[in-house]
């Protein structure tokens, strides 16, 4: 039966045909939606929920009432409780399911409750971003009807006194609804979905792929791109589409794909459509929906509240810490091209709740957005703001000019005499001249950045590369146990793992 001929549940379709209006109304109606949902729980409580829905302006009134929240604010204050099994803390009912995040910059997982709402949410979004595709032209739409190889993390949760927890994507996996699954689109399929090594995962996943029909692959580029070059090689093929002739679609998210493409690009026999979504641990938040589309259209009407905060030195600290009470405005009051930081209020129980990323709102009328990096994971030692944006654009630049795949690198701020420089750590298999690659990612830089090219004639020094091969950098996760699923390498590197980083590259041949 083609895909587009199901009959959805009731609760779902209705849910798909929401009403469109204008981006407060929508918004304000979604937290309206939240708060009512949340007025009895111990948060809703505290911060006088009920008052909320009562006045005349509960965007303005929930801002003045509810403060700001970090992870570790949440969950110091908040989410330990529900963790212990204490029900209604910051959304109704006990929470049975927790995603472990795959951030590399903390030492320690963080743990983030995944409710059975949140979960029918991502669903939800899922599903819209899958009817946008009818949109698309000169796209085969008979791939949405083959195989979905999802390379996520193990569906074998680990098992907690009242909870489960793990990756997202196995979580989401394991909550897969029974008419996909009555499909048989969803691979690689239960049984290898469960195994929680990753080595052996990929065996089994290539072991498979003759028998399998792929139309959509989904997950993290590193692991998608390892995936399909072991299946060339275990077959002898010249390229993946000689394996999945209908592959048509590449869904990522979580980390830019511009490093990537050059490397993907090899392992095609045609091209593919490449959709980006913003699916994180939290929520889905926003996903590609027009063809050509530079950003993703937010996910304005389910069950998210985004507020967002200037990325400046006003509300956040040299380190990328939020203040205390930051300036936050809703989405109609934001500027295009502007750096923001991203707040979220969810079904989950996440309440002005700083995700972590900066935002750049591209299209106003589309209500879309690109990510630009991380509060944390910018370099700015003397004032030159160099963002992970800037660092993607530069990477792929370079890339293009030497036809050279860089699918992983890492920057690191270091002392320079009485100054400071940059260490760039840049993977590729290719044959390059270090110099050569170390003046062109200098040049992009400043043709890309001003304040970069400004302080590269004072205090900033110099820039310095190293390049490795792509399994340094693989090996370095394995080592933190960060392997596979939605794990990522930290595009900029600070503290204690910019410490584990050099130590390991001590003790490790990084000879390319």
């Amino acid at each position: 039966m083609p895909i587009f001929e199901l009959k959805l549940p009731k609760s779902i379709a209705r849910a798909l045909n929401l009403p469109v209006s204008d981006p407060r109304r929508q918004q304000i109606k979604v937290l309206k939606k939240l708060i009512r949902k949340a007025r009895f729980t111990q948060f809703g409580q505290l911060y006088k929920f009920d008052e909320i829905l009562m006045g005349r302006h509960p965007g303005k009134k929930f801002q003045q009432l509810v403060p700001t929240y970090d992870y570790s604010k949440i969950y110091s204050q908040w989410w330990h409780k529900a963790k212990d099994g204490i029900p209604d803390v910051c959304w109704p009912g006990v929470i049975h399911y927790f995603a472990l995040s795959s951030g590399t910059s903390d030492a320690s997982s963080k743990f983030i409750p995944i409710t059975k709402d949140l979960i029918r949410s991502n669903t939800i979004t899922s599903i819209k971003q899958l009817l946008s595709l009818t949109k698309y032209e000169d796209v085969p739409h008979s791939a949405i009807g083959k195989g979905w190889l999802l390379l996520g993390g193990s569906t074998q949760l680990q098992k907690g006194p009242t909870y489960f927890a793990g990756d997202l994507s196995g979580i989401q996996q394991k909550n897969i609804p029974f008419w996909f699954q009555g499909l048989g689109l969803y691979k690689p399929g239960k049984k290898i979905a469960k195994e929680k090594d990753w080595a052996k995962k990929l065996d089994e996943i290539v072991e498979n792929a003759p028998n399998w029909d792929i139309g959509f692959i989904l997950g993290v580029p590193a692991w998608l791109q390892l995936c399909m070059e072991k299946i060339i090689a275990r077959y002898n093929l010249n390229n993946i589409h000689e394996m999945w002739p209908n592959l048509a679609f590449y869904v990522h998210g979580g980390v830019a794909m511009e490093p990537y493409k050059k490397g993907f690009e090899k392992l095609m026999g045609k091209p593919i459509t490449y959709i980006e979504t913003y699916l994180a641990s939290e929520g889905f938040l926003a996903y590609q929906n027009r063809q050509g589309a530079i950003g993703m259209h937010l996910a304005l009407n389910n069950n998210i509240f985004f507020e967002f905060v200037p990325f400046d030195e006003i509300n956040f600290d040299v380190e990328g810490n939020m203040v205390e009470n930051p300036e936050a405005f809703m989405l109609h009051e934001i500027e295009e091209n502007k750096e923001y930081s991203i707040l979220i209020s969810t079904n989950g129980g996440a309440w002005r709740y700083a995700i972590g990323d900066t935002v750049r709102l591209v299209n106003k009328e589309e209500n879309e957005i690109i990510i630009t990096g991380r509060t944390k994971h910018f370099l700015s030692l003397v004032g030159e703001h160099l963002s992970v944006d800037n660092m993607n654009k530069a990477i792929e630049m370079v890339s293009e000019e030497l036809n050279i795949s860089i699918p992983e690198f890492t920057v690191a701020g270091v002392p320079h005499g009485q100054f400071f420089a940059h260490h760039w750590y840049v993977a590729t298999n290719d044959e390059v001249n270090n110099e050569t690659l170390r003046l062109r990612i200098d040049d992009k830089l400043k043709e890309l950045n001003d304040d970069y090219e400004v302080e590269r004639k004072h205090a900033l020094k110099d820039l310095m590369v190293t390049v490795l091969t792509e399994d340094i950098f693989m090996n370095f996760m394995q080592s933190k146990g960060k392997v596979g699923g939605q794990h990522k390498f930290p595009r900029v590197l600070k503290g204690k793992m910019l410490e584990d980083w050099k130590l390991f590259l001590t003790t490790t041949s990084t000879k390319v």
